[in-house]
């Protein structure tokens, strides 16, 4: 296929349009991503979320120059609000990286969620793998912010970073179940903020009480991203985290579980679309979503009898 073809030689052209295909639902997707998967798990995935106004895109910017410094090609999947009029990415991160764009090292897509909860959008792990056959050394994957669905970035990243800000109730955010487990490095950002102490002294707290659970205690690092402060510090700890997945073996566990629901997801997608199809085509999902709403048959025996005639 031509634009895989491109794509694999560098054109960021071809890079975009297999992008724009995947996230579109393009005939052409499943033949790219068919194509691209032996080309990918090279590139390290880092998952950066938390709360909207932590500072998440301005840090974002500030991480990618510094692997940029160190040389290494950077990918950005910026994941926003989705615009009720366009169906695009109503917020445009790249807007807030535009020195950045001009870097032929660093790739930056925005993406809408389209109604995806979690804080992602639904393609989002097929744009990681392009860019992932692209060659990115580093991908980042910043979340729009949703509060406690915040803890889907586990299913992509291969590092998560938590951000979190003073003044926000911030320790009320990293209480919610989930934010402490999937957090592998912590960031408080705009640390020369009043409550910065206390905010580091809670959350050191409550990782003292999970640390029987934990054998990579995760590190808590304050940065203020738009004065550039911190981030150097902050990368080091990250690269810490990537050498220590490799050398215990987490980083494969991790991608192995990934492999596992990502299979599990496009089961339950297409054989969904397979048996709604066939109910369609013999003009019998109506008929039965009639026969449920009257109450004349339970939905349980209803999908029992569906998936008896399928396996029929």
């Amino acid at each position: 296929m031509q634009i895989v073809e491109e794509l694999l030689n560098g054109s960021r052209v071809a890079l975009a349009r297999a992008i724009t295909a995947v996230e579109n639902e393009y005939d052409e997707a499943v033949d790219i991503m068919r194509q691209l998967y032996s080309h990918t798990g090279r590139a390290h995935v880092i998952g950066i979320t938390g709360p909207p106004g932590a500072g998440k895109s301005t840090l974002t910017d500030k991480l990618a120059k510094e692997y940029r410094n160190l040389g290494k090609t950077v990918g950005i999947i910026a994941i926003d609000p989705t615009s009720p009029f366009s169906g695009g990415a109503i917020l445009g991160d790249r807007i807030r990286m535009l020195d950045l764009t001009l870097d032929e090292g660093v790739f930056i897509r925005s993406m809408g969620t389209r109604g995806s909860l979690g804080g992602l959008s639904r393609k989002t792990s097929e744009a990681v793998k392009i860019l992932d056959a692209f060659g990115k050394d580093v991908i980042f994957v910043e979340t729009v912010g949703v509060g406690q669905s915040e803890v889907d970035i586990i299913k992509t990243a291969d590092t998560t970073l938590v951000v979190l800000v003073p003044g926000l109730g911030d320790d009320i955010q990293a209480i919610k179940a989930g934010i402490l487990e999937i957090g592998d490095v912590f960031a408080i950002n705009k640390a020369d903020r009043e409550g910065a102490d206390r905010l580091q002294i809670e959350l050191n707290a409550m990782l003292d009480l999970n640390q029987e659970h934990m054998d990579w205690r995760p590190p808590i690092k304050r940065t203020v991203a738009n004065q550039s402060e911190g981030i150097s510090e902050l990368v080091e700890t990250l690269e810490e985290h990537i050498a220590y997945t490799h050398k215990s073996g987490g980083l494969e566990l991790r991608r192995t579980q990934r492999t596992k629901s990502e299979l599990l997801a496009l089961l339950h997608e297409h054989l969904s679309r397979r048996i709604l199809g066939k109910l369609d085509d013999a003009g019998q999902f109506e008929t039965l979503v009639a026969s449920v709403e009257r109450r004349e048959r339970d939905p349980y025996s209803v999908v029992g009898q569906i998936l008896n005639d399928l396996m029929k």
